[in-house]
């Protein structure tokens, strides 16, 4: 069966420890450039914080449990896919894998690019006293597409340098990263709202030129913006209407999961499970110390309204300018404690380095699915080519950057209402996610051979498999999410039927993936490849 296949086997080397998954898992779910991103915009809910983060962690754990019991079963290269159309079909398999894993990520570009401005550039720029140059980034649309730009040559780049180096590159940033977030958790923890309000308003002032009673001014603005959410407490129901907008931050342990036809040792259910479940728990963990470090010495309500401030005049709910006209960057405010421009600048470059090692995650996991479909002959044989020297899917490559900048242009000058389009990046990776989940929810019962084959036929759970009970509970947390998202009750996310230009967007998607898909299942078959049996055939790696 192996001409059924662009080639006899993958291609793909083995260049990554289990270590090296962790990291990379971690980086999925950053607390620093994710996390802090989306904290910032979720300021106008009633439900505490730290609540929503921890009881959307225990539901993402069985996601954990779900996506290290498939790898362990089949460890490919191309994850979702592989599994989807193994289990449910070639069709259900390419239409959710590439929309999820391939169309949407072109809308993460954007999202990354503003990150790496307000996390990287306008932060160092400031501390150099690049004043003019910092605020052009912080605040013009040239400046958020060219941020936008500058992450696609950088995570190019990486992704070029191939596996092996990108997890030197990951190492080096989660080292010096995590001591830089060790900084910012002590300057928080040894200061004093005093001497915060203070360092504010002298480094706002002298770095971007911001007025004098930033502090006040920034306190009112927020409030009048909405800022409500509390650090802690809420009821229940108001707790979980707080974690469909935390899971844009934390529903990604299983980034990875497209790269284990890559990784050592994938087939160990057991230590597969370790490595994801630790990311989610250690980001968890340090994600509760640093927002109660946060509201020690910036005070949580100043937090929240500064975070209001800032989105509130982005999203365009207001024309008045913020008082503090950049980002409120919990690094560079901690940061704003010392007038030591040595000090600053150590405490930002190292917790620059949280979006160096993450960076390339948007585009990484995403050219494995793509080149899992081109060798499966569901996209040009081209598309399956692999460098060389590095091993990376080239011209899978190019299938992420060319639309992204299309797609980055489309954002950052919020043409055609696609600045309101943010969440559905998490939407339709969810919709993705529910499809493996089903899959493995009947991997037992459908595929008995294979399931009865693998390491993970001996965990049960009242008689029952480990993976389909852990499947059935993420299921339902996802079609929670799924129904809190697209029906919006209560008029939250905005991503919904509220908003037609994002149902618009989506379903565009996922027409253009059936129309690849059945397009190239028709070429196939005038050649005289049955496409089917290419999907119930597992390849070799």
């Amino acid at each position: 069966m192996s001409n059924l296949f662009v080639r006899k086997a993958t291609g793909m080397v083995r260049s990554w420890s289990v270590m090296d998954a962790f990291i990379y898992a971690l980086f999925s779910i950053n607390l620093i450039t994710l996390g802090l991103y989306s904290f910032s915009q979720m300021y106008y809910f009633e439900g505490g914080m730290v609540n929503a983060l921890i009881i959307s962690a225990i539901f993402i754990f069985f996601e954990v449990v779900v996506y290290a019991a498939l790898i362990a079963v089949m460890p490919r290269s191309g994850g979702d896919y592989v599994w989807q159309s193994r289990i449910l079909g070639g069709a259900v398999g390419f239409i959710l894998a590439v929309t999820g894993w391939w169309f949407i990520l072109w809308l993460w570009v954007p999202l990354y690019g503003d990150m790496f401005r307000h996390i990287v550039l306008v932060p160092l720029l400031g501390i150099f006293g690049a004043k003019d140059i910092a605020l052009w980034f912080a605040g013009t649309q040239n400046g958020a597409f060219t941020a936008s730009i500058l992450t696609l040559v950088i995570v190019s780049i990486f992704i070029m340098l191939g596996m092996k180096t990108y997890a030197r590159i990951q190492k080096f940033s989660f080292y010096g990263g995590m001591l830089g977030l060790l900084i910012v958790i002590v300057l928080f923890l040894t200061g004093s709202p005093e001497a915060f309000k203070a360092g504010l308003e002298a480094n706002a002032t002298s770095m971007f030129g911001a007025a004098p009673g930033v502090y006040d001014a920034t306190v009112t603005m927020g409030t009048d913006a909405g800022a409500i959410t509390p650090l802690t407490g809420g009821a229940l129901g108001l707790v979980f209407l707080v974690i469909p907008y935390m899971v844009f931050f934390n529903l990604w342990p299983n980034w990875g999961a497209t790269l284990y036809g890559e990784v050592r040792g994938a087939t160990d259910f057991k230590r597969n499970m370790t490595g994801m479940g630790l990311a989610l728990g250690v980001t968890t963990v340090l994600g509760i110390v640093l927002l109660f470090a946060i509201s020690r010495t910036m005070g949580w309500e100043f937090y929240v309204q500064a975070g209001a401030a800032w989105w509130n005049y982005a999203w365009g709910y207001t024309d008045v300018v913020p008082a503090l006209p950049i980002w409120p960057y919990p690094a560079l405010l901690a940061a704003f404690l010392t007038t030591n421009k040595l000090v600053q600048f150590l405490v930002i470059g190292l917790m620059s380095l949280w979006w160096f090692g993450w960076c390339a995650t948007v585009f990484l996991s995403s050219t494995r699915v793509i080149f899992a479909a081109a060798f499966d002959r569901l996209l040009p044989e081209s598309v399956a080519k692999l460098d060389e020297r590095t091993g990376t899917p080239v011209n899978a490559l190019l299938l992420m950057v060319v639309p992204s900048v299309i797609v980055a242009y489309l954002f950052n000058y919020n043409l055609l209402n696609f600045q309101t389009l943010t969440l559905c990046s998490t939407l339709v990776i969810a919709v993705t996610f529910l499809g493996t989940t089903i899959s493995a929810i009947v991997l037992p019962y459908t595929k008995p051979d294979l399931y009865k084959s693998s390491p993970i036929s001996q965990y049960n759970v009242l008689g029952l498999p480990l993976i389909s009970v852990a499947g059935v509970i993420f299921g339902s947390f996802l079609v929670y999410l799924l129904y809190q998202w697209i029906i919006d009750p209560n008029g939250l996310y905005g991503i919904g039927l509220s908003n037609t230009s994002s149902i618009y967007y989506m379903l565009a998607n996922y027409v253009l993936a059936a129309v690849i898909y059945f397009g190239f299942k028709a070429y196939r078959k005038s050649k005289g490849i049955d496409l089917s049996k290419v999907t119930a055939e597992i390849p070799a790696e």
